[in-house]
């Protein structure tokens, strides 16, 4: 038989390494332990010896050949990881956010921890490490000094939020919405909502609270059974938000169930993260603020003070054109979303350069001709489109490319200035990339 260590062992190990785990031979950490993971074209197992040989204190394997002095066994390598941070996780009294949706999840994690950080020490999931590997090590990175947590959970099939909010063991639940993203692997919107409430189930299971735009007819429908606390536009919310919009950028005023009403006495937050879409998330943060006791002139100073990056709802203005950068990701909600708002910004000189939204499956070319459509509804005439799904339909009503190079090497010739120009597509687009001619 062979000897496997313990959880409760690895854990104290790590506690006594300063909490220093690593994944990546390219990233080792001195004193740390690192895990072998296994990927479809490569076998960490073999790389164990050398990231003792490097520093770490400790390399955890999942084959026998490869244990030697601190290389320990372990059954299976990512299984160990899950169950180390989950345990880990038991051990925090803090309160635990997850976060999940169809879009926003992200921006909705960097408002809310501007937000929540002006009271507490807070740990939030980094870029966008929010798998089964990602939730795990963000788990891992929570020491005695932190007084909150916020984890961002992703999922392109059902199943994958139960398993995350196992791992993770939110108090609190927040499901960004329910849209058409990842199609294909959770076969149509029907197996998206059921995904995506996986994380309410399980809230009402541990029974925690959920932050529920109660607007949202399909979202109040999730929620139904649960504690929840509510916010939106239309009804007495346990937080009420008015859109004040009027620049490139959002501006909103919230008050509460029981605070004032006069919103002309409600101070306004100035904000300076683009598109309309965007108040819904600005509002989520200011109500999970407001429920956590941060106070107004800090949730407010913090919204105002947030700066999008990572080619997220970013207002970018070049020495020629002004861009509205939301290049980190698409999919037909916000593919809509962005065009919707884009057709009501001010500017004699509109562009839009939309690249393919990605794992739609059977659902991608009817999706993308809905774009098309959209764009024909809201009179653009400039629009670029890049990719192979955009390519392939029989509509040629706008330019096309199959590439976003090609793309690029016939905006160089144009040399457009003094234009307001809408970048938008799938991560592996890239469509950032064209910034650099505009």
């Amino acid at each position: 038989m062979p000897q496997y260590i313990s959880t409760e062992e690895l854990h104290k190990i790590y506690l006594e390494s300063g909490q220093q785990i690593c994944t990546d031979t390219r990233k080792l950490l001195k004193g740390g332990i690192f895990f072998a993971l296994k990927g479809v074209n490569f076998n960490a197992n073999e790389f164990a010896a050398k990231a003792i040989e490097q520093g770490c204190a400790l390399a955890v394997v999942d084959e026998e050949k490869y244990v030697t002095e601190n290389i320990v066994l372990v059954p299976d390598v990512l299984k160990s990881l899950q169950q180390l941070a989950n345990y880990h996780r038991r051990q925090l009294t803090i309160p635990v956010l997850g976060i999940t949706g169809s879009n926003g999840k992200t921006t909705n994690k960097e408002l809310i921890n501007a937000v929540l950080s002006k009271k507490y020490n807070t740990l939030a999931t980094e870029g966008n490490l929010n798998n089964h590997i990602g939730v795990p090590l963000t788990l891992l990175k929570i020491t005695a000094k932190h007084l909150f947590a916020i984890i961002e959970m992703g999922a392109n099939h059902q199943g994958e939020i139960k398993e995350l909010c196992e791992i993770a063991e939110p108090d609190f639940g927040l499901i960004t919405n329910i849209g058409k993203a990842h199609l294909e692997g959770f076969g149509g919107i029907e197996g998206v909502k059921k995904g995506k409430g996986e994380m309410f189930v399980y809230i009402r299971s541990k029974q925690g609270k959920v932050f529920i735009n109660g607007d949202d007819e399909v979202l109040n429908d999730l929620a139904r059974e649960n504690d929840k606390i509510t916010y939106g536009c239309k009804k007495l919310f346990d937080v009420i938000g008015k859109d004040i919009t009027n620049t490139e950028t959002v501006s909103f005023k919230y008050t509460t169930r029981y605070g004032e009403k006069d919103w002309k006495n409600i101070p306004a937050i100035h904000t300076q993260i683009i598109g309309n879409y965007n108040f819904i998330n600005c509002l989520t943060a200011a109500s999970v603020g407001n429920y956590f006791k941060v106070d107004d002139e800090l949730i407010k100073e913090a919204l105002e003070n947030y700066v999008p990056n990572m080619n997220r709802s970013q207002l970018v203005k070049t020495s020629k054109n002004t861009l509205l950068l939301d290049a980190y990701n698409a999919n037909p909600n916000s593919m809509k979303a962005a065009i919707e708002n884009f057709s009501t910004y001010t500017s004699e000189n509109k562009l839009l350069l939309l690249g393919d939204m990605f794992e739609l499956g059977e659902y991608s070319a009817n999706e993308h001709q809905k774009i098309i459509q959209l764009l024909k509804e809201k009179n653009f005439n400039d629009v670029i489109l890049v990719g192979e799904e955009f390519f392939k339909l029989n509509d040629n009503s706008y330019r096309k490319f199959k590439t976003t190079n090609e793309c690029k090497e016939y905006l160089q010739q144009l040399a457009i200035s003094n234009a307001a120009i809408l970048i938008k597509g799938s991560r592996g687009m890239k469509m950032e990339s064209l910034q650099e001619v505009l």
